[in-house]
């Protein structure tokens, strides 16, 4: 995976447009619906190109822009196709690469994997505005508002039932679904702020997070997002005291 910070928009359009996946993703350290395809592409080893494009910026909206009319990464650009919704570049991938089984083979594990996924993806607001992703940063205790409290016990009901069901399906264990899957790359950036913010689980919750954590893909995109040197002023701003 080759990574491009900020180029020359020309020069990048006119890359991304040759055979392969160009992934346009934010700060690492801030951007959770871009580490949901990166931690997916990286645990599947699809290769990609990556250019990342920082937030918070005078430019940013010009530069994202560039790439996808809906104004916000992560973007997945594919040939002539661009694909800008994170929940839509990862069943675009499943599609391309069936033989990776980015989802569960089981039926009933995969129509559930869909729907958790689903949920984390038009839900859970009062976590996303009271917990923000840093995973620089480390604020426990903060952020607990009703609402926050009421996203963390039903995410605590997910994966649970998850595990439970289907977290040792085939003779693997330690994820959702056994495998490490879609659903996990999806709820890899609540397990940082789980972490950010200290929040306590039950022992067997806070096993999952410490296997996502040490996951390779998801690793790789913490030590990357630790070197970031970068800032997002409106979104620092807005971080607990």
């Amino acid at each position: 995976m080759q990574t491009e910070l900020d180029p020359l928009l020309s020069q990048t359009l006119a890359a991304a447009r040759e055979p392969g996946l160009t992934l346009v993703i934010g700060n690492k350290n801030y951007s959770s619906w871009s580490m949901r395809p990166w931690v997916a592409m990286t645990a599947f080893n699809i290769p990609f190109h990556e250019v990342r494009v920082l937030l918070d910026q005078q430019d940013t909206a010009t530069k994202i822009a560039a790439y996808s009319a809906c104004g916000r990464v992560p973007v997945l650009l594919a040939g002539d196709m661009t694909i800008w919704d994170s929940l839509a570049i990862c069943e675009y991938l499943a599609e391309q690469f069936p033989e990776k089984h980015l989802w569960p083979q089981d039926v009933a594990a995969r129509a559930m994997a869909r729907s958790v996924c689903a949920e984390m993806h038009s839900g859970f607001s009062s976590l996303r505005t009271s917990m923000s992703m840093n995973i620089k940063g480390r604020y426990p205790g903060k952020g607990r508002t009703p609402g926050t409290q009421a996203d963390i016990g039903r995410i605590s009901e997910i994966w649970e039932e998850c595990l439970a069901r289907f977290g040792h399906t085939g003779g693997h264990s330690g994820f959702l679904f056994g495998e490490f899957s879609i659903a996990d790359a999806y709820y890899a950036p609540v397990v940082m702020r789980f972490h950010t913010y200290g929040v306590t689980l039950p022992p067997a919750l806070n096993g999952y997070c410490e296997r996502v954590r040490n996951h390779p893909a998801v690793a790789r995109w913490v030590a990357e997002a630790m070197a970031e040197t970068e800032t997002c002023p409106l979104h620092d701003a807005e971080m607990p005291d």
